[in-house]
């Protein structure tokens, strides 16, 4: 009897304890299989009827090559191309795996000395063109991966493009034009050109 006595209370406590758990378990178990399995699975069906393209990263291709993604800017630097704005990041312009900007201050005088350099920089590649050179053309976005400007910024380049590959300034114009996305619902955001879009047409049409 003596030991029956002892054993019940753990027994008890054991049986307790599974009682406990038991739900604690189940609901773990369930909220695992809807979050982590159900509701990713229904989401990425979803977005891949809705928006194929925007879930598959938005990728620009020409045939069967992959050239980009309208949501990344790449580097240019030669005078036929389109240029986007500067990019911060390093160690090459536009590297997707340390987006970010400079963090310089207003105040800072590297911001002032970088921004002036720039200028100076657009200055010699195009000494015939006058006038405010577009903000976006000497600032850097906070990402470093903008894929756009604005289209005051790839206006102000026609010159220097339609120069470099002997065509019309018109038909750069139209380019630019046919790539000019309006803000979306005509409320947010501004009127964008994508660059790469802009100079994959440039090269596919000469």
């Amino acid at each position: 009897m003596n030991t029956l006595n002892q054993n019940m209370p753990t027994e008890s406590v054991w049986h307790t304890c599974v009682d406990t758990l038991r739900p604690a378990l189940c609901l773990f178990a369930l909220l695992s299989l809807l979050t982590g399995v159900l509701y990713p699975l229904t989401i990425t069906a979803i977005a891949q009827i809705i928006f194929p393209a925007q879930a598959n990263g938005s990728l620009i291709r020409r045939g069967d090559q992959v050239v980009g993604s309208a949501l990344i800017g790449q580097f240019f630097s030669e005078p036929k191309y389109l240029w986007g704005r500067p990019s911060a990041t390093g160690p090459m312009p536009y590297n997707a795996l340390s987006s970010g900007g400079s963090n310089l201050g207003p105040t800072n005088p590297a911001l002032s000395d970088a921004v002036k350099a720039r200028i100076e920089a657009l200055r010699i590649a195009q000494p015939g063109q006058s006038g405010t050179i577009p903000q976006d053309l000497v600032t850097a976005s906070a990402s470093g991966l903008d894929p756009h400007v604005s289209p005051e910024a790839a206006l102000w380049q026609v010159e220097r493009i339609a120069h470099a590959r002997s065509i019309a300034p018109e038909r750069v114009k139209a380019i630019i034009a046919a790539n000019t996305q309006a803000s979306d619902l005509g409320l947010f955001g501004e009127a964008r050109v994508n660059v790469l879009r802009v100079n994959l047409d440039l090269d596919a049409k000469p």
